[in-house]
């Protein structure tokens, strides 16, 4: 079972999260998971409890500070309250610096979404860093300094995506080969939130879970986070 915990960010405010072990405790490596902008909910501690199922361990930093969305409107308006550039560089740049001061070898970073922008946000702010997986999200590309990103970096993208459209992926793509970061980005013929198997009951048209893509993305996303931080 995981539980509730206070770390400290780089700027000495304190961030909450939710944690979850292994048999290994904290000497297991770890992966930080970014939420969707529905908050910390129980899908998203269930990404959590999977990557601990495959020996990692799994921190989900709490964003919204407690509140979850359930409507489209509600989540929008929690989204855009969040500050994303403190969001990276001092909640999940401090998450990352708490897991490895506690034992952690090394640490990657996980996010969807909101989350998935937030993810790479990550890889230019905290130079702790040691594998980046991006799931269907990016921030607008003129926050992206690819001369900063230093960790190996995936990507799973769709090709319907009507809230994160393709066609910035490829222009994010070109950024990063300009800087020489390491990537290797997956497309799927897929909508928004593939691998979200709650995203279907949301009812919303961009939306669409694909189990089979989904079980695509995440065998690659283990295979990557084997090679690069285990």
């Amino acid at each position: 079972m995981g539980s509730m915990i206070t770390y400290a960010r780089p700027d000495g405010q304190s961030a909450k999260a939710y944690l979850v072990q292994p048999q290994a405790g904290a000497s297991a490596p770890a992966i930080v998971v970014i939420q969707e902008w529905w908050g910390l909910n129980e899908q998203i501690k269930d990404v959590a409890h999977r990557l601990v199922d495959q020996g990692y361990q799994a921190i989900v930093p709490d964003l919204y500070q407690g509140k979850i969305a359930l409507e489209e409107n509600e989540a929008n308006h929690l989204m855009t309250g969040l500050d994303f550039g403190d969001a990276a560089s001092q909640d999940i740049r401090g998450a990352i610096q708490y897991l490895k001061a506690a034992g952690a070898p090394k640490v990657g970073v996980t996010g969807f979404c909101m989350g998935g922008a937030l993810t790479l946000l990550s890889a230019v702010f905290a130079p702790e860093i040691d594998a980046v997986a991006i799931w269907y999200g990016y921030p607008p590309l003129e926050f992206v300094d690819a001369s900063k990103i230093k960790a190996p970096l995936m990507g799973s993208f769709a090709i319907y995506d009507d809230v994160f459209p393709i066609s910035g992926v490829d222009a994010l793509e070109a950024k990063l080969s300009a800087a020489g970061v390491v990537y290797a980005f997956d497309r799927y013929e897929a909508k928004h939130a593939f691998a979200n198997e709650e995203a279907d009951s949301k009812k919303l048209p961009y939306l669409k879970y694909d189990p089979q893509a989904a079980d695509q993305a995440w065998e690659k996303t283990m295979v990557f986070f084997r090679r690069n931080i285990s």
